[in-house]
């Protein structure tokens, strides 16, 4: 029985200029190493099938199945502030669309298959190492309730890449509700194509702003969209620790979801300019600068939306700053809440803020872990302190903010045990922490050993369960075990 996927192809029917029509090169000889059964199962898939070894091929860009309209995306970016006027999909081919069991389309992109005319001198393949980290910590960051591209499937090639030395050869089938970006947007932009602007723009809408097709203002709206599902997002990411790492505007999804898992990390000790990047060497994209730099991306595709808003353009910069304009309150609203919960705060009373800032700034300056503080914060709440001051350098300076911190739950009228489910329902016990990721990596790359994967992703699905059995994982590393530096894979 072959393989079948329900393929619709919207982006595909939009002008040639949006893209290059490209086949995945064939590799040697795939072999599936993850299939994501319940993802499959949503899309409407067979994991039964895509099991087979016609279901590798078809991972690995071997065979492209029937329906498949495969291209790769033309975009521009930003990277690091610097503009690229063409980038676009140099080692990632889109296969087509297919809508999911809840009437979503997906994009099903294979990443890794091969070049393609924006490759610029590239192999267009991606090794195994960096295929590993985007399948943990994609599917990590889905388990966490933050919106992510998914990743369906990981398959190596058979074959070798070659970076600074030979690496196995690997592919990961990504799932998005688009690959649309601003970059996307800027591709036109810089070219003057407003009219391939205004088609953009409309295609965006319909598919992922359909309240807005036939408003009086659309893309004014759209823009807003953006704008609110970045500050959401945003947010989210700092709740849990996260850095992007590569925070550049062909980065930055205009659907509101993480894209491009490069050198991303979880922080271990609390640190608002923490960078783990090694191309971030001016610590442009740190834990604490991302919510300033997505209002900077989105500023930029504001500049790609004027001509549509206004032929006057001092009256369509007006109209856009205002509507940019909201970005702060949007991120603070979304990230004050977020910490809110975080501490076992259900209401909300003048002074929250600067109380939850102040054990921000103990954690900062006793090294004390973010995940476990927040964590073990939840027992304290029930009345057992120790795991939480063990966390602190200094565990008098956390006694010095509990005090006041039990002060305020007093005005609060959940009872202790209600107060601990709830904030441990908010605070993961359990995130992708960057020497465990690292451990599986090498592991899979010295001797094929996928079990510590499977532990690890099977871990990560729970990571608001205490999952006693594999406690381990949610320990911090040792100082030997610390990962200083992640980097991007390409």
């Amino acid at each position: 029985m072959t393989v079948h996927f329900p393929f619709q192809n919207s982006y595909a029917a939009l002008p040639d200029s949006f893209f290059a029509r490209v086949a995945p090169t064939p590799v040697a000889a795939p072999r599936l190493i993850k299939l994501n059964r319940p993802l499959a199962l949503q899309l409407g898939l067979d994991p039964d099938l895509l099991e087979t070894a016609e279901g590798a091929e078809i991972l690995a860009g071997k065979r492209v199945p029937d329906g498949a309209d495969p291209i790769a995306m033309a975009y521009a970016g930003h990277q690091f502030g610097q503009f690229v006027p063409q980038l676009g999909d140099g080692r990632a081919i889109l296969l087509g669309e297919v809508i999911d069991k809840d009437g979503v389309r997906r994009d099903i992109q294979l990443k890794g298959s091969g070049p393609t005319p924006f490759s610029r001198r590239g192999d267009g393949r991606a090794a195994l190492g960096p295929v590993l980290r985007e399948y943990i910590v994609s599917e990590a960051m889905f388990a966490l309730g933050i919106p992510t591209t998914r990743s369906l499937a990981a398959v190596v090639t058979g074959e070798h890449v070659v970076r600074e030395t030979a690496l196995p050869g690997a592919v990961l089938t990504r799932i998005a509700s688009s690959h649309i970006r601003v970059g996307t947007f800027q591709f036109f932009a810089v070219r003057r194509h407003t009219d391939a602007i205004r088609q953009l723009a409309d295609h965006v809408i319909a598919r992922h702003y359909p309240e807005l097709v036939g408003t009086e203002r659309p893309y004014h709206a759209l823009l807003a969209g953006v704008v609110a599902r970045q500050a959401d997002l945003v947010a989210r990411w700092l709740l849990v620790g996260f850095i992007h790492g590569v925070m550049n505007t062909d980065n930055c999804s205009i659907s509101g979801e993480t894209i491009d898992y490069g050198p991303c990390a979880f922080m271990d000790s609390y640190d608002p300019a923490q960078v783990f990047s090694s191309i971030d060497e001016m610590g442009r994209y740190a834990y604490a600068n991302q919510p300033r730099i997505a209002l900077w991306n989105l500023t930029r595709l504001a500049e790609c939306l004027l001509p549509l808003f206004s032929d006057e353009q001092e009256k369509a910069i007006a109209e856009a700053q205002d509507i940019l304009g909201a970005f702060s309150d949007q991120f603070s609203a979304a990230y004050q809440a977020g910490l809110r919960k975080k501490v076992g705060l259900l209401t909300e009373r003048d002074g929250d803020e600067a109380l939850i800032q102040d054990l921000l700034d103990a954690m900062a300056k006793n090294g004390a872990d973010f995940t476990l503080t927040f964590r073990k914060l939840g027992d304290a709440a029930a009345d057992d302190a120790a795991d939480v001051r063990a966390q602190f350098m200094e565990p008098a300076a956390f006694d010095e903010w509990a005090g006041r911190w039990r002060a305020r739950l007093a005005a609060e009228p959940q009872s202790a045990s209600e107060r601990r489910a709830a904030m441990h329902a908010v605070n993961p016990a359990f995130i992708p922490r960057n020497h465990r990721v690292e451990a599986v990596i090498q592991a899979a790359m010295r001797d094929n050993g996928y079990a510590p994967f499977e532990e690890l992703v099977k871990v990560l699905a729970k990571p608001f369960d205490d999952q006693p059995e594999f406690a381990a994982y949610a320990d911090p590393p040792l100082p030997d075990q610390r990962v200083l530096q992640t980097f991007c894979g390409t």
